[in-house]
């Protein structure tokens, strides 16, 4: 099992501190409550004695941590196969095909990618969800990130909380924009459908930037960008603004063919069997190296059939 061994002194900045506040400062690549079980657990001393996490140190004082990360869950591994389009030692790009859950839950508890990651990657097991630090839609595809050691899930964890990781997405929407913009409204837990999420005072902050890549007669090709992460998110602010993303069952209602359309763009429609979203580009920080690095994943083959029949019922006369 993996262990964390550290040694550290208090430096007079963190004079009087709590130890878990110093702990904070001085091992900024673990999570506060990371740290605090560690402290409850023994795994930390101040100058040979164990203290509660509450007690205060003085500057000079030497801090020892031995620990070890315990794996959360037992999850099972399964040979999923992955589409790796980068990896290291610290962290993993894959690019996610549409139908594949991203973790196990209620009616879901294999067959996932957490159980594809754990297969792929033993190690895994002692990094919280598996070094799943997003999530995307299970019938969402495109690019998502894995961390590969619990310092680099809580550097991930902090960079998207700060909204330093950027994330691309292209979906075809019903309806044709006149130009782009940004929708900025609060995402919560529908008061009555609470599968769904919608637009509710009482939610969370949540905005999506939007411009128009390609207009059709009906429709249109949008590339989105977000700075907030909440469930459903761009399904949600799309269908708020009345452009639901094609072939959402849940926020676009039933299908939805357009008058006068050709029969071929009939059948795409009809036929397509997952909401029109791909994460096609994501940014970020290394945690290791400081570099910034990103990430592009092409529109998937059947996005691209359908924005090709649309494209061709757009040049009909």
């Amino acid at each position: 099992m993996p262990t964390e061994k550290l040694s550290l002194t208090i430096t007079e900045v963190l004079d009087n501190k709590r130890l878990d506040q110093a702990l904070a400062v001085l091992c900024p690549q673990h999570s506060r409550s990371r740290l605090q079980n560690w402290i409850r657990s023994g795994y930390v001393t101040v100058d040979g004695l164990t203290l509660r996490q509450r007690d205060k140190v003085a500057s000079g004082q030497s801090i020892q941590i031995e620990a070890e990360f315990e794996i959360e869950e037992e999850w099972e591994k399964e040979d999923i196969p992955l589409n790796i389009l980068y990896e290291d030692e610290a962290l993993i790009v894959i690019d996610k095909p549409p139908g594949l859950v991203v973790h196990p839950g209620a009616g879901n508890p294999r067959h996932t990618l957490l159980n594809a990651l754990l297969y792929y990657s033993p190690q895994l097991a002692q990094v919280p969800r598996a070094g799943i630090v997003q999530r995307l839609d299970k019938d969402t595809s495109g690019l998502m990130v894995i961390a590969l050691t619990p310092s680099t899930h809580t550097y991930l964890v902090d960079q998207l909380q700060k909204r330093l990781v950027k994330r691309e997405y292209q979906a075809i929407v019903h309806g044709v924009m006149t130009a782009g913009g940004t929708v900025d409204e609060p995402i919560g837990r529908h008061h009555i459908q609470r599968k769904r999420m919608a637009v509710t005072g009482s939610g969370k902050q949540a905005r999506t930037h939007y411009r128009v890549l390609r207009k059709f007669k009906a429709h249109t090709h949008v590339q989105l960008q977000l700075e907030s992460g909440r469930t459903h998110q761009i399904r949600v602010h799309m269908a708020h603004i009345h452009y639901p993303v094609v072939g959402d069952p849940l926020y676009g209602g039933r299908k939805r063919i357009p008058k006068n359309c050709s029969n071929a763009l009939k059948e795409k429609i009809a036929e397509f069997p997952r909401q029109a979203l791909h994460a096609c580009q994501l940014g970020l920080k290394h945690p290791l190296s400081g570099a910034y690095q990103t990430f592009t994943s092409a529109i998937p083959d059947d996005i691209q059939t359908l924005l090709t029949a649309l494209d061709q019922d757009s040049n009909e006369k």
